[in-house]
């Protein structure tokens, strides 16, 4: 049923990358005009081409651009922007941006700051869940204040058990520990890994359930009291804590815990009279088939494209609508599942390299086919995908009238999908949907870890050799460029002559490719930021030692030593910001 446009007419979209270009697209299907906001790094970016309007906020580190509230307020203002969108991840559940936004006197696409505030942390939300009766994990009560009280804390809950970050989400913030004397390290890591990626330190204790599915109910709430659900999704193909496939509805789920896990998420999202799009998230043992509570999202998700298929629900136009004040147009009965869908997360991250990262330019990008595909891409060929954020730039789905169906036509999707210029997640999820534990939805939040390590004989050919080949015989390379102008696009003819490149020394994987002065010295493995310095001038270390942290593409990246020796320098201190293939630890030539 056609409906006419919303009572909003501009909004900016506080974000980047796919989430932007999938706002932009459903602002343009409104007839709204969008507005986009960029950081130095992705100037030029596919979001910043799309939208309506494009405005620069910064520099490229997230906390000078994509986290200045009073920067993108102030552009909101400047633009005319009716409303903003915060998409997913950086500020969309900051409740202190959202109260901001409103007093400019902007609309906040997204639930009340209030609500924010008390679902977005995870502790006040294990309140509200068990006001509603919903089943809890035993885990602290509160925010863990020093070690001594983690350490009573983590006794009394047994172990093993998660330290986990009270805000944000993502998987970011989260460490598991199996005994007393990890507990400390554990501790320090959660924080700061939450701390660069939320502005927010805050961390609590939870028991760990090692067999465990990971299922979410999509709700919806308007300002008129309307709540209801949109059906599951199945999230458990994770690692290090982050989801890499996902669909719906949740497979082989007995219709009573089906039932049991929507009822509790509308239970819990209308005790709070919740409203716009959230995702309230379960465990669901694997071994006894109970659930347990784990927080409630407070915005969109990045699989929100999968209850959408369906569904035949735009949730970013619900968002927009229950936004500008507009009840749902439907009801809880009228909701209907058809069929299945599967969603890959496409990242640029190489899997037989222990997931490392990659910043990098596009050199090609083919996209596949098919009348059951739906590609939510940020990038196209010739675009960065810089080191100043997430590595996933885009996500593939396919849908068919059941799962097995929807598994095989987005298995020869992604084997059809070529990305030159940076490895990807894609020839490895490939392997993931033959794997015949996910056939047989035997799977666990777990199986990536233990159980499905990268086939060395399916490993792609690297990188370099394929933009090598790419560039031989002067062939011709299309790159865009931004300028204060806007973007243009030019090519460049010619053989690509690089500089010679090594293996980055790490804890038993291959490493990453960057430029060195020699093959024996620890270098930045991509342009990133110092988050812990292990080591001190006149340390003796052997081959392997942890030397320092970095945190690149929102992730921590360990760098080694690459030969026993003696540390004759730190070259860099917390805080600084380096560069890829920038000599971070000077060791001395003699073992």
């Amino acid at each position: 049923m056609s409906r006419s446009r919303p009572e909003l007419h501009s909004i900016l979209i506080a974000n980047r990358g796919e989430i932007a270009v999938r706002i932009i697209r459903a602002c343009r299907e409104l007839g709204v005009r969008s507005i986009a906001v960029y950081s130095d790094a992705d100037r030029g970016a596919l979001h910043t081409r799309l939208a309506d309007q494009a405005h620069r906020l910064g520099p490229a580190p997230a906390r000078e651009s994509y986290l200045d509230v009073a920067r993108i307020i102030e552009v909101a203002c400047a633009a005319g922007a009716d409303a903003v969108h915060p998409g997913y991840g950086l500020l969309s559940e900051n409740a202190d941006f959202a109260a901001a936004v409103i007093a400019a006197g902007l609309v906040f696409i997204g639930p009340p700051p209030d609500l924010i505030a008390t679902l977005g942390d995870k502790v006040s939300a294990r309140a509200v869940a068990r006001r509603c009766g919903v089943p809890l994990l035993p885990a602290s009560d509160a925010t863990i204040t020093g070690a001594g009280e983690a350490l009573r804390v983590a006794r009394s809950i047994g172990f093993p058990l998660l330290v986990k970050a009270c805000f944000g989400g993502g998987g970011r913030g989260m460490r598991v520990v199996h005994d007393e004397s990890g507990l400390q390290t554990a501790l320090q890591e959660a924080g700061r890994e939450s701390t660069a990626a939320f502005g927010r330190a805050e961390v609590y204790l939870e028991r760990f359930v090692a067999h465990a599915r990971h299922v979410e109910v999509q709700v919806l709430g308007d300002a008129h009291g309307n709540v209801l659900h949109l059906g599951d999704r199945d999230c458990s193909v994770q690692r290090r804590n982050q989801k890499m496939i996902e669909e719906a509805p949740a497979p082989d789920l007995a219709p009573q815990l089906r039932a049991a896990l929507a009822d509790a998420a509308l239970r819990l999202a209308t005790s709070v009279g919740y409203q716009s799009a959230g995702t309230v998230e379960f465990l669901v043992d694997a071994k006894t088939g109970q659930f347990h509570f784990l927080e409630m999202n407070t915005r969109l998700q990045v699989e929100h494209g999968v209850t959408e298929l369906v569904t035949g629900v735009d949730l970013v136009q619900a968002q927009i609508r229950i936004a500008a004040g507009e009840p749902l147009a439907f009801s809880q009965n009228q909701v209907r599942i058809n069929g299945h869908a599967i969603e890959a997360r496409i990242a640029a991250e190489d899997p037989w390299d222990g997931f490392r990262p990659h910043a990098g330019r596009i050199e090609s990008l083919n996209l596949p086919l098919g009348p059951w595909l739906r590609l939510d891409f940020g990038v196209e060929s010739g675009d960065a995908i810089p080191s100043h954020y997430d590595s996933m730039f885009g996500k593939l789905h396919a849908w068919g009238p059941d799962r097995n169906s929807a598994r095989e036509r987005l298995a020869v999707a992604l084997e059809l999908l070529k990305i030159a210029g940076a490895p990807t997640t894609a020839p490895y999820l490939r392997q993931v949907l033959e794997q015949p534990d996910f056939v047989a939805v035997a799977h666990d939040t777990s199986s990536v870890d233990r159980s499905w390590a990268p086939d060395p004989a399916h490993r792609p050919e690297p990188v370099a050799a394929v933009t090598r080949q790419a560039s031989e015989n002067f062939a011709e390379r299309r790159v865009r460029l931004g300028t204060r102008a806007g973007t243009i696009e030019v090519s460049v003819y010619g053989r690509e002559h690089r500089r010679p490149t090594v293996l980055a020394a790490g804890g038993g994987t291959r490493g990453t490719d960057v430029s060195s002065p020699t093959a024996t010295e620890p270098v930045a493995p991509l342009d990133g930021s110092v988050v812990r310095v292990a080591v001190v001038a006149g340390e003796r270390v052997e081959k392997g030692a942890l030397l320092l942290i970095l945190e690149a593409m929102k992730m921590e990246l360990p760098v080694f030593a690459p030969r026993d020796g003696a540390v004759e320098a730190v070259m860099v201190k917390i805080g600084d910001v380096v560069t890829r293939g920038g000599l971070l630890v000077k060791l001395s030539t003699t073992g």
